[in-house]
């Protein structure tokens, strides 16, 4: 295959970047740099250093992070028994299963499960503790957010486990290592490229979600992905709305080259510290 023809086939890739990424940056960047009544400037990015908006932008970290931790921590052992297991294809197919259905489905579903008739507070009465609020609390917007982002943590580091050659395992553990020491020195550095992208595939959308705040947390919780949704849909400011959508590009951008590397070298790295 020549040049001429490779160039050919990266027409329609580089058509789909430039209409379906550079051109929806671009507008919200140009959509930023205008206010309410339509003129020229700059002060929503001067806003957006106020107090209020600083405040939202910590609980949004604080929510993502708090999500991907729960989910890496629940992920991690379950992709590490699903190795283990005997039909591990079709284990993870039924972890992976949920993803397909739609995201405001499995919300309304956890709407009658915690509600206050609901089957959660029905055992709760059950056992004697009595009906709980449940719904409209931070324990149930990153309950809810952790069960719809953990398949796709637990596919990445599934993956990384699935390559790790097992004989590093056993060398380790010939050596006299224990097992928390053969996991600590060998196998979570090994696998920590999947560990990366699961963070990454997590965090970065947790960061923007809107309509589990107001589904489940109902509107107790209030992030970048709630600010955004407001303005662009009640208060008809879009220049702000757009200027926090461009905040928040910098920050995923920012956050993926953090936990971006490439497989090859932290590889090769963990099985220098394996040594």
């Amino acid at each position: 295959m020549n040049a001429r023809t490779r160039n050919m086939y990266l027409v329609p890739y580089l058509l789909w970047i430039a209409l379906f990424v550079i051109a929806p940056i671009v507008l919200i960047v140009y959509y930023s740099l205008f206010n309410v009544e339509g003129q020229f400037t700059f002060s929503n990015y001067a806003k957006f250093f106020t107090p209020v908006y600083m405040q939202m932008t910590l609980s949004s970290f604080w929510y993502a992070f708090l999500i991907t931790a729960f989910s890496l921590l629940v992920a991690y052992p379950a992709a590490y028994l699903l190795t283990k297991t005997k039909h591990k294809q079709l284990w993870l197919l039924l972890i992976i299963l949920p993803s397909w259905i739609n995201l405001l489905l499995k919300a309304y579903a956890f709407l009658g499960l915690f509600g206050t008739y609901g089957f959660v507070n029905s055992v709760l009465e059950l056992v004697g503790i009595g009906t709980q609020q449940i719904l409209f609390t931070d324990f149930s917007f990153v309950f809810v957010s952790v069960y719809i982002f953990i398949p796709f943590m637990i596919l990445p580091i599934f993956n990384s486990l699935e390559e790790l050659n097992p004989s590093l395992i056993y060398a380790a553990r010939d050596l006299g290592a224990s097992p928390w020491t053969t996991f600590r020195r060998v196998v979570f550095p090994l696998t920590l490229s999947g560990v990366k992208s699961g963070c990454q595939a997590v965090f970065i959308p947790a960061l923007s979600l809107f309509m589990i705040t107001r589904l489940i947390a109902g509107n107790r919780v209030i992030t970048l992905g709630t600010a955004i949704e407001q303005h662009f849909l009640v208060t008809q400011d879009w220049g702000m709305g757009a200027t926090i959508a461009v905040f928040l590009i910098i920050a995923m951008a920012v956050i993926m080259l953090l936990t971006g590397s490439r497989k090859r070298g932290l590889q090769d790295d963990g099985k220098k510290k394996a040594v």
